[in-house]
């Protein structure tokens, strides 16, 4: 036996026809259900007097409205290894479902079939036949898990559960516990299956343990916890009246309606009324139908109702309703508003004035916005005429009002009022909208303003650093857009402005930075090239001519990076290199602010000779020590020796011509040296070729011959009378041909003379290399 209700069905409609015997025939399944009471194929586990009829009338108020199907498991396991299978068949009120079953997975319709399906996928599962309306869904679990809980399903609120622990392998286990909330549930020794009594509806979690192995090795495993999903036996009823305002003296009938599944329809329910808190009638009784005979205006008040199970010992009650005796009703309900017209300034208050032309007594007034189901407001006053007042109107309260009036005969409406607002524009955002994560000279970016709240039309203004760019017009609301293209000076502040004629409001200032790459650098040297050579720190300077900072800079050396600087605020950069003469060849320079590199022309530079300011002294083991010894040695009688041919006008014995004053006087700008021939010829100023003397040992590649070269400052000799031109230089080098021991020559045998291991060379002097 099942007692129903709710789906949509008008039950005051049903019991009235069932009262007086015009139940509907055209329903198939009310005839058969008629016809097989009328033949004696059903019976009621009931002998008091009157209560076929009872069951009958909620048998086919339960027929009438549709109940829910309902889920069977086989196995009856809510709780599964993954790999099995479970099949599920869906049930409704009848012996036998008829057409497709429509079946449900998470709450989303999957397939339609029979009324038996196998699953082996975790997820909600839920049915519902052509004549019933959709089951309560049920969680099908399966697990990877070694050891898993399973309870019985279904269970009602009431029933007793069954738990049972279950390995993959059962073999070895020696003890299962069971657990409530991380409680010990007392039971027989290893029971195999478990029954708890009389479960509820609470969120109470169930767990297993399971050990085994001997006493050197023990084991333990835990299965996840598990809910029972208890469902429930009957809904909370539902107080429905035949007249929520009857007219004094008339009668009224009260229904207490639920219902209990199929599973469950032997179970025996009573009900109870309510006026407020005061009992109706002899409490509770078996029948879910109370009558009052008459309604008095004093009866006026809220109603409601309990259902209760007798086994188990289950109580619900029903919401309240209200029921009101009518007097004599109010008619010509009127609503005036002010400001009159209905269009208003958010922001400004709107009055309501509600107005009957008759009625008697005290009367409830309320406004109402259509849509909404809370009334804005109600007064209850012996008045024809009552005032609501809404400060402060907001774009959400538009809409169309209206007022009811009540002196419990049912409220009477009045006619709809539409109210308008027309709403400032809100603050806009301005939001720029680049084509890159960098705004690049050339990108076209949309400036986009949109105020969030605003009466169309809004005229939307765009500025740049306060200087108007142009406008742009939304005519249904939303917001606009304005599209520049980006030059260098387009850097700066942004913003917008919206107007909709109820006041301009300014966004917030939106920097812009506009990216300019960075154009060809250009590589320069500082000393210049003419004057670096070998052990000169040479400065590398790379500088571009326009580019957003920061700038990366990179110095490459036939390719080959030599090192990189950066240049945060713009402008150029320095990289510094100690030259040596593998240091000759191609350099160059890049330039890059993350829009790409730019190269600089290769520049191509050659280093030969010594610098001016640095000395490099090569020697060699004992021979270099042994040679500079008799270079210091020499060095007196060497210049004693030049200066005393000189004077007589030229050098014995060597075999090299003797230089004229006027041929020593600039010998790097007149002809190259006849000793170096492939030295470049390079014209210095004098200030710099002023050099303090240096001694050094130069190997010309021979054995048996070793260079003293003597380097000297210039002395230039002025006699009275002569000009300029004939001023007469000192030799600025002097080369010392020494001879050294042959090889063959064995300890003690006597040496040559000394003047003819020495011979001076004239040369020309190292000249920087330009």
């Amino acid at each position: 036996m099942v007692i129903a209700g709710g789906n949509g069905v008008d039950h005051r409609k049903v019991a009235t026809n069932i009262g007086n015997g015009t139940a509907p025939k055209d329903k198939q399944h009310v005839g058969r259900w008629g016809r097989s009471l009328a033949s004696g194929e059903m019976s009621f586990p009931c002998h008091r007097p009157g209560r076929v009829a009872r069951l009958l009338q909620l048998l086919l108020l339960t027929l009438a409205t549709f109940p829910k199907a309902f889920l069977l498991l086989t196995p009856p396991w809510s709780t599964t290894f993954k790999g099995e299978k479970v099949t599920l068949t869906c049930k409704d009120h009848h012996s036998l479902v008829q057409g497709y079953i429509s079946w449900y997975y998470n709450g989303d319709l999957w397939t339609r079939g029979p009324e038996t399906i196998q699953i082996k996928t975790s997820a909600h599962y839920s049915c519902k036949t052509q004549r019933s309306s959709l089951s309560d869904p049920v969680h099908v679990e399966f697990l990877f898990d070694w050891l898993i809980l399973q309870a019985s399903h279904p269970v009602f609120e009431g029933d007793d559960v069954y738990l049972r622990c279950r390995g993959k392998k059962e073999e070895g286990i020696n003890e299962k516990i069971y657990y409530r909330n991380n409680k010990r549930i007392t039971h027989d020794y290893n029971s195999e299956v478990i029954r708890l009594h009389s479960v509820s509806r609470d969120n109470s979690k169930y767990h297993c343990t399971a050990s085994g192995g001997s006493s050197w090795r023990p084991w333990i495993t835990t299965s996840k916890p598990l809910k029972i999903q208890v469902q429930e036996l009957f809904p909370h009823p539902v107080l429905r009246a035949s007249s929520s305002q009857p007219i004094e003296g008339s009668p009224v009938s009260l229904k207490c309606e639920t219902w209990l599944p199929p599973l469950r329809s032997h179970i025996q329910l009573q009900f109870c009324f309510f006026r407020e808190d005061k009992v109706l009638g002899s409490g509770w009784i078996d029948s879910p139908e109370l009558q009052i005979l008459t309604m008095w205006s004093e009866d006026s008040g809220s109603y409601w109702c309990q259902a209760k199970a007798v086994t188990p010992n289950i109580i619900k009650k029903s919401l309240r309703s209200w029921i009101r005796v009518q007097r004599i009703p109010v008619s010509d309900v009127n609503l005036e508003i002010q400001p009159p017209g209905g269009q208003l300034i958010e922001g400004e208050d709107l009055v309501l004035i509600c107005s009957v032309a008759k009625g008697t007594g005290t009367v409830t007034f309320s406004w109402h916005r259509e849509g909404t189901e809370r009334n804005l407001g109600r007064k209850i006053q012996r008045a024809l005429s009552a005032e609501l007042r809404i400060a402060a109107m907001r774009e959400q309260d538009a809409g169309r009002y209206y007022c009811s009036a009540d002196n419990f005969y049912g409220p009477i409406l009045s006619k709809r009022i539409r109210v308008t607002l027309r709403i400032p524009a809100s603050c806009p955002v301005l939001t720029l909208r680049t084509p890159r994560t960098q705004a690049v000279v050339g990108d076209v970016v949309e400036l986009r303003c949109e105020a969030q709240r605003g009466s169309p039309p809004i005229l939307y203004r765009f500025y740049h650093e306060d200087v108007t760019l142009g406008s742009s017009s939304a005519p249904s609301g939303g917001g606009a857009s304005f599209n520049l293209s980006l030059t260098p000076e387009r850097s700066g502040n942004y913003s917008c402005e919206a107007d909709n004629g109820l006041g301009a409001q300014r966004s917030e200032a939106v920097p812009l930075r506009v990216t300019v790459p960075v154009s060809r650098p250009v590589l320069t040297f500082n000393p210049a090239r003419a004057q670096v050579m070998v052990g000169d720190l040479l400065e590398l300077r790379c500088e571009v001519q326009r580019g957003s900072p920061p700038i990366l800079y990179w110095f490459y050396h036939e390719d080959v990076i030599l090192g990189n600087t950066s240049a945060p605020f713009g402008g150029g950069s320095s990289f510094n290199l100690s030259l040596t003469t593998e240091h000759s060849g191609n350099y160059s320079c890049g330039a890059d602010n993350g829009l790409g590199v730019q190269s600089s022309y290769m520049v191509t530079l050659n280093f030969t000779g010594l610098s001016t300011n640095k000395v490099i002294q090569i020697t060699s083991g004992v021979i270099g020590w042994l040679l500079s010894m008799l270079g210091l040695a020499a060095t007196a009688s060497l210049v004693s020796h030049f200066r005393t041919q000189r004077k007589s006008g030229g050098l014995p014995g060597t075999g090299t011509p003797s230089d004229s004053p006027e041929e020593h006087r600039e010998p790097s700008r007149s002809r190259p040296s006849s000793t170096d021939p492939h030295r470049p010829i390079h014209s210095e100023p004098a200030a710099l070729m002023e050099l303090q003397p240096v001694y050094s040992n130069v190997s010309p590649g021979h054995d048996n011959l070793v260079y003293s070269q003597i380097w000297s400052s210039h002395h230039t000799k002025e006699k009275p009378g002569e000009t300029a031109s004939e001023q007469v230089e000192e030799p600025a080098i002097i080369y010392s041909e020494v001879k050294k021991a042959h090889p063959d020559d064995h300890e003690g045998q006597a040496h040559e003379d000394a003047a003819e291991n020495y011979e001076n060379l004239p040369c020309v002097p190292l000249a920087l290399d330009r």
